[in-house]
């Protein structure tokens, strides 16, 4: 059975490109111009053949003819064989043994993205902006993202040692962990203070099922009717698209999601929320932050559009293009990417994110204002970004100058608060869903009549 699939990565994807008629002569032209380039490709594939100092095998040659090719587009377009291969099936799946961390190589060297909450990188304190020198003692710069991957994934219970450089701190350090069988548990719940917390970690198979039993199961243990909903995509590095339009529909009774537009002008798709909103009304907070990618930029970039919720945190991470994955044999895949998606105002994601209603920095974090984030304006060949002038945000370093949030967090772990940025949308919420807030509001409404 052949593998295609939609993903928005890290993992992406999408349909088939228009054709339009040129005329006779053009085309012409064009096939003279591509059998140049054919011959000289050929010329030199001939001479390294024949003259190269060690004798190489033609899989060997094509393969890296094949990799130059899609290396020279963007960031997500890659050609994935065996290992590279079975690593997009297990990561789409959430299935896999490993870290649980998200990686892309810069300037050669391996930069973490953003690890997954409740797995290894994340329990040993890796943090976004780090970066990988060496695993097990063996330095890595200068790898590829696939052999990087690959290092760091093994048998659950194998020991793994990685040595970490951090800006701000003076020297590297060494993290030691065990890798696990990374079961993802794409979503999780909990109600705190009246308040539903849905805490989405990845955008697997089972998503959107899991989201639902999640708000069934939150609005049962709240009484029937919480007072609101916070919504938590931080370091969701993406996944499915149709899990990303499912869960939004769950928090949606009409209006548009998400369109994605390829090469031409009429290759166009739209996706739409159906009836029935599970939260039935009531306020919504979605926290993002720089980890927050693709498939999770869907998801907050169409609450946000259609006025459902509160975005709250950072700028997102920026990943808004869609990646085709096509099987090409047994254990090869594809991945090339063949559009852009936009939010229901039309905006496009890419390499702008979506910025946040309210920027509120994670001030119980003590590397937060040192730390660099990584986004996908920051990765080489992306995407050209569509940025407006309303796009512009202020930094982290502008925000912490706000008297609300001028605390450390030494300060804030001496009141107990662990997470900032939940603790101020919970917060928020109870004012917005407190009976005071409500007669408050029901009031100014009748004096306006």
């Amino acid at each position: 059975m052949k593998l295609i699939h939609k993903i928005l990565p890290p993992l992406a994807l999408v349909g088939a490109l228009a054709l339009v008629p040129v005329a006779t002569s053009s085309l012409a032209a064009a096939d003279v111009a591509n059998y140049k380039e054919l011959e000289k490709f050929m010329s030199v594939y001939e001479r390294v053949k024949a003259n190269y100092v060690d004798q190489v095998d033609d899989e060997t040659l094509m393969k890296g003819a094949i990799d130059g090719m899609l290396a020279s587009l963007d960031p997500h377009s890659s050609f994935l064989q065996e290992s590279d291969f079975e690593s997009l099936r297990t990561t789409t799946d959430g299935n896999y043994g490993g870290l649980g961390i998200t990686v892309s190589i810069e300037d050669g060297a391996v930069k973490v993205i953003a690890p997954t909450e409740d797995t290894p990188a994340w329990r040993a304190g890796i943090k976004p902006g780090d970066y990988i020198t060496h695993i097990n003692g063996q330095l890595v710069y200068g790898a590829t993202l696939d052999e990087a991957v690959d290092k760091m994934r093994g048998a659950p219970g194998t020991p793994i040692k990685l040595t970490i450089v951090r800006p701000g701190r003076d020297k590297p350090f060494d993290v030691g962990m065990n890798r696990e069988r990374i079961q993802l548990r794409p979503v999780k719940w909990e109600v705190k203070d009246g308040i539903a917390i849905i805490d989405i970690n990845s955008f697997s198979g089972n998503a959107a099922e899991e989201t639902v039993a999640a708000l069934t199961a939150a609005n049962k243990a709240a009484g029937g009717k919480p007072l609101g909903y916070v919504v938590d995509l931080r370091s969701n590095p993406g996944g499915l698209l149709d899990q990303a339009v499912d869960i939004s529909d769950a928090f949606l009774s009409r209006g548009e999601i998400v369109s994605q537009r390829g090469r031409e002008k009429n290759d166009i798709e739209r996706y739409y929320a159906k009836a029935g909103d599970l939260t039935n009304g009531l306020p919504i907070i979605v926290l993002i932050d720089a980890g927050s990618a693709s498939a999770a930029e869907i998801v907050a970039g169409a609450l946000q559009d259609q006025r459902r919720a509160l975005v709250m945190g950072e700028k997102s991470f920026g990943k808004g293009s869609v990646q085709t994955v096509v099987q090409t044999g047994p254990r090869a895949a594809l991945r090339l990417t063949t559009a852009r998606y936009y939010t229901p105002s039309g905006k496009s994601v890419q390499a702008g994110g979506i910025s946040p209603d309210i920027v509120v920095p994670q001030l119980s974090d003590p590397d937060y204002k040192d730390r660099p984030r990584v986004r996908e304006a920051d990765l080489r060949r992306h995407l050209l970004a569509q940025v407006t002038d309303d796009d512009k945000l202020l930094e982290h370093d502008d925000a912490t100058r706000d008297p609300r949030f001028a605390f450390t967090a030494e300060e804030l772990e001496k009141k107990g608060i662990k997470d900032f940025q939940l603790d101020y949308a919970i917060n928020t919420l109870k004012r917005l869903g407190s009976p005071t807030a409500v007669a408050s509001a029901g009031g100014k409404s009748k004096s306006k009549r």
